[in-house]
C-alpha cells in the first residue's frame, strides 16, 4: 500500500537526464505559442441530478469559466463515493457517451470535469495489480476509445498515450483519451475556491520537493529530476530527513507524503499561491473526500485506530483546504510506477501547460486509481 516500502513495485524506468532537458527547453521556448490554446468550449462538464453540491458547483464552474451550457451533462445516480462496475456503466459511462454523441461533441471535447457528488470510485476485488477497481475519472478518461468501439480491457491499468508527451499539445485524435479531472473538497465554500484561484494562476513562487532518507528509490530519483528541471531560483528541494513544513509563496509541491516515515503531521501549514498544484506517492489520498474529524492524525497500518476511511495515510482534501489549486491521488493502490511523475507534471506546469496536461503527461496509465483534482483549465500565466 504504498506504506514505507510496503507495496512498492518500481518498473524497470531508465532515462537519459540530458535528452530530457533538451526536450524541456525546446517546450520552454514554444510558450506563447498556439501550443496551447485549449478553450472553454473544450470543457464537458458533469453533473449527477441527485446530488445538490454537485449541480451547484458544476453550475458555478460554468458560470466562471465561460463554458457553453451545451457542454452541461447531467447523469442520474446515487450520489455515492463506491459504486460497482456495473452501476458505472450503466449510470456514469453510458449517458455521459449519449450525451457526446448527440450533442456532437466527441471529437470537441477534450477535458471532461466531474463534480462532488458525482460517484468516486468503480469497486474491485483488491487483487493487487490485477484489481479491477478504478477511479470514476480514470475510466472516463478512456471513454473516447469505447465511443470509437474500442474494448478496454480488465483488470487496469491501460497505457496512457498522454505519458511523457513533452513536446506536443493535446488533442484528438492523436491522443484517443479524454483529460478528465474533478472539482471537489470538503464543502461547496472550498470548491468554488479551486474555480476562483484558478483563474488568478501566475506563473511566480517557489516548487517545493521533498524527499525521503531512503535515496536510492525511483521516487526520490524523480523527485531530484523535477528539481533539476525547474528554474534553479525557483525550487526548494529538501533531500535530508527532514520533512518541509511552514513553506511560504508556493505554487508547486511534490513529495512522499505520509510514505515519508519521517512526516507526523497531517497538515503542511504551508502559503499556498493561487494555481499551486501537488501530487505525492501515497496510495489512498484520494480514497474520500468527506472531511474526517479535527482530531484526526495520519498513523499506520499496524494500528487501525489511527485509521480514516480504512487508511492511515495522508488525503487529498487536506491539500485543497489548506489553499492548493490542483491535486491529485488514488483511490486504492497503484504502486509506485502507476503514481503521477514529478518530474513530467511540474515542468510542465511551469512552461505553460494546462493543469490537465501537466498532470497527465505524467501519469503512466489509465483505467486505474488516479484522481486529479482542479479545473482543467488552469494554467499559469506571466
Amino acid at each position: 500500500m504504498l506504506s514505507g516500502t510496503k507495496g512498492l513495485r518500481p518498473e524497470g524506468v531508465k532515462w537519459n537526464l540530458t535528452a530530457r532537458l533538451l526536450s524541456f527547453l525546446f517546450v520552454y521556448l514554444l510558450i506563447g505559442a498556439p501550443l496551447w490554446a485549449q478553450t472553454a468550449s473544450q470543457v464537458l462538464v458533469v453533473v449527477n441530478r441527485q446530488s445538490r453540491d454537485s449541480r451547484e458547483i458544476g453550475e458555478y464552474y460554468l458560470r466562471k469559466r465561460g463554458i457553453p451550457l451545451a457542454n452541461l451533462c447531467t447523469i442520474d445516480t446515487a450520489p455515492n463515493e463506491a459504486i460497482t462496475r456495473d452501476v458505472y456503466d450503466r449510470e456514469v459511462r453510458a449517458p455521459i457517451g449519449a450525451f457526446l454523441k448527440k450533442q456532437g461533441l466527441v471529437e470537441t471535447i477534450l477535458y471532461i470535469v466531474t463534480t462532488k457528488g458525482v460517484p468516486l470510485k468503480v469497486i474491485g476485488d483488491s487483487a493487487g495489480t490485477r484489481n479491477t477497481a478504478a477511479s470514476v475519472d480514470s475510466e472516463l478518461t478512456v471513454l473516447y476509445q469505447q465511443l470509437h468501439g474500442a474494448t478496454i480491457p480488465l483488470p487496469g491499468p491501460v497505457r496512457n498515450p498522454f505519458f511523457q508527451e513533452r513536446d506536443t499539445p493535446f488533442r484528438h485524435p492523436l491522443f484517443p483519451m479524454y483529460l478528465v479531472t474533478r472539482l471537489t473538497a470538503w464543502n461547496m465554500a472550498e470548491m468554488k475556491g479551486l474555480v476562483d484561484r484558478a483563474l488568478l494562476a501566475r506563473n511566480t513562487g517557489k516548487f517545493v520537493i521533498d524527499t525521503r532518507a531512503d535515496e536510492n528509490t525511483p521516487g526520490n530519483q524523480w523527485l531530484r529530476e523535477a528539481a533539476l528541471l525547474l528554474p534553479k531560483d525557483r525550487v526548494i528541494l529538501n533531500d535530508t530527513a527532514a520533512v518541509l513544513t511552514d513553506q511560504k509563496d508556493v505554487i508547486g509541491y511534490a513529495s512522499w507524503g505520509s510514505n515519508d516515515s519521517d512526516r507526523k503531521q497531517r497538515f503542511l501549514h504551508f502559503q499556498w499561491l493561487p494555481g499551486a498544484i501537488m501530487t505525492e506517492f501515497v496510495s489512498t489520498n484520494a480514497r474520500t473526500f468527506q472531511r474526517p474529524p479535527d482530531s484526526w492524525q495520519i498513523g499506520t497500518w499496524g494500528d487501525k485506530k489511527t485509521w480514516f476511511a480504512g487508511s492511515p495515510q495522508t488525503i487529498t482534501a487536506d491539500y485543497i483546504h489548506e489553499g492548493a489549486t490542483g491535486a491529485s491521488g488514488q483511490v486504492d493502490e497503484p504502486y509506485l510506477g502507476g503514481c503521477p511523475r514529478p518530474e513530467f507534471i511540474l515542468p510542465a506546469y511551469y512552461a505553460g501547460r494546462t493543469l490537465a496536461e501537466s498532470y497527465y503527461m505524467g501519469i503512466p496509465g489509465l483505467s486505474w486509481m488516479n484522481v486529479v483534482v482542479g479545473d482543467p483549465l488552469t494554467r499559469l500565466r506571466p
